[in-house]
């Protein structure tokens, strides 16, 4: 079976362009929206990342927990937002190396907004096999690209669920 490296999902939102990227620009917030990320770490500045930004995430997978170190790889407002996870660890992200590229596109869709979330596995340098042992054993027997799409769509569910109720209200 072929790697997959690259998933990408959308869905269209009731808000502007610019209402959405700047609550997914805001990285401590995304354990609002996330099945697995549980937004920043204590001590992490709060707000709206800009480029260059590094903070570091809190997840959760059932009852084993990690943290990682991201930066900020793009950040233009309203349209895109991107961040490189380049640090894991259980308490504190020790183990350097390319880990995950998040990236959100922000779309103008009729009176709303398309957003396209991509998870881009950036572990290039594993041998295929490895990657398939060690992403069934953490995702409970699926390649992480396939545990990412059921992620990823809960992520932008939510998100949508928060932001139009935000709206309506």
């Amino acid at each position: 079976m072929t790697r997959v490296f690259t998933v990408t999902r959308g869905i269209v939102i009731d808000a502007s362009p610019e209402t959405v990227y700047e609550a997914v620009s805001r990285p401590g917030d995304m354990g609002r929206w996330s099945p697995e990320n549980q937004g920043t770490a204590e001590g992490v500045p709060g707000g709206q990342a800009t480029l260059g930004t590094t903070f570091e995430g809190r997840n959760k997978r059932g009852a084993f927990r990690w943290v990682t170190r991201c930066t900020v790889t793009a950040a233009t407002p309203g349209r895109h937002f991107a961040f490189r996870v380049h640090a894991i660890g259980v308490r504190r992200p020790r183990l350097r190396g390319p880990i995950a590229t998040w990236e959100y596109s922000f779309t103008p869709e009729g009176a709303g907004t398309r957003v396209t979330e991509t998870w881009t596995d950036d572990r290039r340098a594993w041998p295929a096999f490895v990657a398939g042992v060690f992403d069934r054993v953490v995702t409970g027997g699926r390649t992480f690209a396939e545990f990412q799409v059921g992620n990823i769509d809960r992520t932008l569910r939510n998100l949508k669920r928060e932001l139009e109720t935000n709206q309506a209200a």
